[in-house]
């Protein structure tokens, strides 16, 4: 078992800028940011990488703790391990909350898999849950992807992105080849942990500046009215203009017509003069 701790040093928190939960704004303190990589065919096979993170307000930094597989034998280990940092953080360090980027897939693995392995432990019993990809969807009233999301935020990841496909074909050959991780570059195990390590740290992240996103939503909402009050106000410009070209159009027109009439009058009374005076 590749067993992982690190710790991140965070930028000042600003508690007005972190996401409102039922009135509260800072249970971002006593939350665990949680994220799955797992191998799934059918049904779960096995949890690959368990990550999870909390913030340590002392020291201004992020406590990341990681769990890797390295064989099959250790696919009961690693749940093992899971509930035991479940337990600690919510009997020994206060934890209530745990933060998911759509964090159905990842509890139902991971439930599964303590289910099938007989593992007692329920969450709902320690934790709530705060899914951000639900409260996203709710506020903002769009779909998104967790990549997507952290753009929006102006966050640049590090390392780089790998599908759920190359990883759970990845963690398939280690759980069918128990020397596969003997093979595996260092390089590559790296990339996966830096990778789930970078969906937790950016949770946090996330869950933090929340409000920064709202603000900007809400002027570019607002932005979007005064162009669409421009505009309107552009076409009864257009519009008047239009109606004052028509008028003019139709006086012109009738000036004409007059401007005729006159000119038949005219040659109409010189044709009559010029017959009367032939007769004479």
């Amino acid at each position: 078992m590749i067993i992982r701790d690190n710790s991140i040093e965070t930028r000042e928190v600003f508690i007005e800028n972190s996401l409102d939960i039922g009135g509260e704004n800072n249970l971002f303190k006593q939350s665990l940011f949680f994220d799955l990589e797992h191998y799934v065919y059918k049904k779960p096979i096995c949890v690959g990488v368990f990550g999870c993170c909390y913030y340590d307000e002392d020291k201004s930094s992020l406590k990341v703790t990681q769990y890797m597989i390295e064989s099959k034998k250790e696919i009961k280990s690693i749940l093992i391990m899971a509930r035991s940092y479940f337990e600690n953080m919510a009997n020994n360090m206060g934890k209530k909350y745990i933060v998911t980027f759509s964090g159905n897939n990842d509890f139902h693995v991971i439930k599964y898999l303590f289910n099938k392995y007989k593992i007692n432990f329920d969450f709902d019993e320690f934790f709530t849950e705060i899914d951000l990809q639900k409260v996203y969807e709710k506020e903002i009233k769009d779909n998104i992807g967790l990549k997507a999301l952290e753009k929006k935020f102006g966050i640049v990841r590090e390392g780089e992105l790998i599908s759920g496909s190359n990883l759970a074909k990845t963690f398939s050959k280690i759980v069918k080849d128990r020397d596969y991780i003997n093979r595996m570059p260092s390089e590559k195990i790296e990339k996966i942990l830096l990778y789930n390590e970078q969906d937790v740290v950016n949770l946090f992240h996330i869950y933090t500046n929340w409000n920064t996103l709202k603000i900007e939503e809400d002027e570019l909402e607002e932005n979007n009215k005064e162009v669409d009050t421009s505009n309107e106000e552009e076409e009864i410009i257009e519009k008047t203009y239009e109606e004052d070209k028509v008028k003019k159009l139709e006086v012109l027109q009738k000036e004409n017509e007059e401007n005729i009439k006159e000119v038949n009058n005219d040659l109409q009374y010189k044709y009559i003069i010029e017959e009367k005076a032939a007769q004479d």
